[in-house]
């Protein structure tokens, strides 16, 4: 034990030391330093930080219990994640950067008017502390719990050792993001993500491993002939996630999450200059077809131990195959790389709402003249409410039938689609006027309401956000028509200069290939 100990102490404390000597001559008393890490962050900072910023527990938990249940079909979360990053890269973060934005709902004030960005702030605030935070708090204790046996050591029930631990998680997060700002976050996202990696990979590895008597490819070849249907990358209609919604809704909620979400595009406002902010996009879609390794693989060899065995709880199965394969003295390590990816989407996220809070909604509808300093310390005051709130909510998610990162995306549509909807009209169509667009917006949002929580037609979520999405246009497009009040979007900044990456479209195209490659090569 330890070893455990040293090993969790160790790696925890390292990230701690290092994020503080690289912001010991930082000042965090501007709004420019704090909510965009004073315009420093180059490529490999930022793909680091989104890269991390993402992936939690909720993917190391959720996702492995969705593809031991539902095999590797699940992968599309995550490849096609390539795609919307080149497309963000080469269309959406140029224009977002040349028009000087810090929040996205900044960008629908220039270009509708100022209650849609307060609607759409409030949104997205909601979208975060309500869904987000909690899940991923929650799926983190779980795992903490599960590899120090917390509540043995502490002779307490398992759900108030979950409940302990969330709140522990809860603060620890809270101070990143409430004393170190955005580039704080950034960095110890960075060398959390170094040890996701490098812990994450271990777990398949050593399994194969001992699967293949000494061969990891002997190993991977028992894995799939164990139950080859598992491997198969193209979803049944009626799996739990079809291939033919890789053609309605998933690129849509993909295109949003990594090129408007304001929680992923913050690190991109942060950057130098267009080019790293390009590069930074650029670099995280190279990494998410390697995450798959991570977050799905472990689940289909969980089902080679353990068959069936955990189908009603499949948000089980991770921590049971760490605790199976994992040697004792790793266990430390492996929970500090598990606490580093909580903390790491935690305190992003907290980041990124103290941020839309103090510039979208504070700045805007209560104190118009506030100064730099002001919004810093409203900006710390939020986060801690925001935290409470989370952590209040997280012991909550006590249960989901199809698995945690299920449920989590099922909740997201509730935002994604109608806000997405609103902010693609605003960039390429410009005869959607502002009545248009509010318009879209409440019907998107009552629609996946209505759709999926209280008539749940037969239709998947996902097939559900194609046919909102579609829909949203057409009210949009009306609504305009009849009312014809279009204000025209003037994109040329103070730095509209800003040259892109001449590399961005052929690394964008080499991109989409491996892409589509991978879905040829496990059809």
């Amino acid at each position: 034990m330890l070893y455990t100990y040293l090993g969790f102490f160790g790696f925890t404390l390292f990230v701690i030391i290092y994020t503080t000597y690289k912001l010991r001559k930082d000042k965090l008393t501007t709004s420019k330093g704090y909510f965009l890490a004073g315009k420093s962050l180059t490529g490999p900072i930022i793909a680091g930080s989104m890269i991390l910023t993402n992936i939690s527990t909720e993917h190391l938990i959720g996702m492995n219990g969705n593809s031991y249940k539902n095999g590797i079909i699940v992968i599309a979360w995550e490849v096609t994640s390539a795609i919307a990053l080149v497309i963000a890269a080469i269309y959406f973060i140029p224009k977002f950067i040349r028009m000087g934005l810090t929040t996205i709902p900044e960008f629908l004030e220039k270009r509708f008017d100022g209650a849609i960005r307060s609607i759409v702030a409030f949104l997205l605030m909601s979208s975060f502390v309500i869904t987000l935070l909690p899940i991923v708090l929650y799926s983190g204790a779980i795992n903490i719990d599960s590899v120090f046996n917390l509540s043995e050591v502490f002779n307490t029930s398992r759900t108030a050792s979950i409940t302990y631990t969330i709140f522990i998680i809860g603060i620890i997060g809270s101070l990143y993001a409430i004393f170190g700002g955005l580039k704080a976050v950034a960095y110890s996202d960075t060398l959390n993500g170094i040890g996701l990696m490098l812990g994450g990979l271990l777990i398949p590895c050593i399994a194969l491993y001992q699967i293949g008597s000494g061969n990891i490819f002997s190993g991977l070849n028992t894995v799939y002939h164990f139950a080859p249907d598992k491997f198969d990358i193209i979803g049944k209609p009626d799996s739990t996630l079809p291939f033919s919604v890789l053609f309605t809704g998933l690129m849509i909620n993909q295109l949003y999450f990594w090129g408007m979400n304001q929680a992923i595009i913050q690190r991109a406002f942060g950057a130098k200059n267009l080019v790293e902010a390009q590069k930074g996009l650029i670099y995280t879609g190279v990494l998410k077809l390697f995450v798959p390794a991570i977050i799905v693989l472990p689940g289909l060899i969980g089902f080679y131990y353990f068959q069936d065995q955990y189908y009603e709880n499949p948000d089980l199965i991770y921590p049971l195959l760490v605790k199976k394969i994992l040697p004792t003295y790793l266990y430390g390590f492996f929970a500090a790389v598990i606490l580093g990816a909580v903390l790491s989407t935690f305190n992003s996220v907290l980041n990124s709402a103290s941020t839309i809070f103090c510039l979208d909604i504070y700045k805007k509808l209560i104190n118009k003249t506030a100064s730099d300093a002001t919004l810093v310390k409203y900006g710390k005051i939020s986060s801690v409410i925001l935290a409470v709130i989370a952590i209040a909510a997280a012991p909550m998610v006590t249960y989901a039938p199809d698995g945690l990162y299920q449920l989590l995306q099922q909740l997201n549509g509730i935002f994604f689609i109608p806000i997405s909807s609103i902010i693609i009209a605003g960039i390429f169509f410009k005869q959607i006027n502002t009545k248009g667009a509010k318009a879209g917006l409440f019907f998107g949002f009552t629609f996946y309401i209505l759709t999926t929580f209280i008539f749940k037609l037969n239709i998947h979520f996902v097939h559900l956000w194609g046919i909102e999405f579609v829909l949203n246009f057409i009210i949009m497009f009306a609504v305009s028509e009849l009312t014809n009040d279009v204000k025209v979007l003037n994109d040329i900044e103070k730095t509209s200069h800003l040259k892109s990456w001449k590399h961005v479209k052929t690394s964008g195209a080499i991109l989409t290939v491996l892409t589509i490659l991978t879905y040829v090569l496990l059809s």
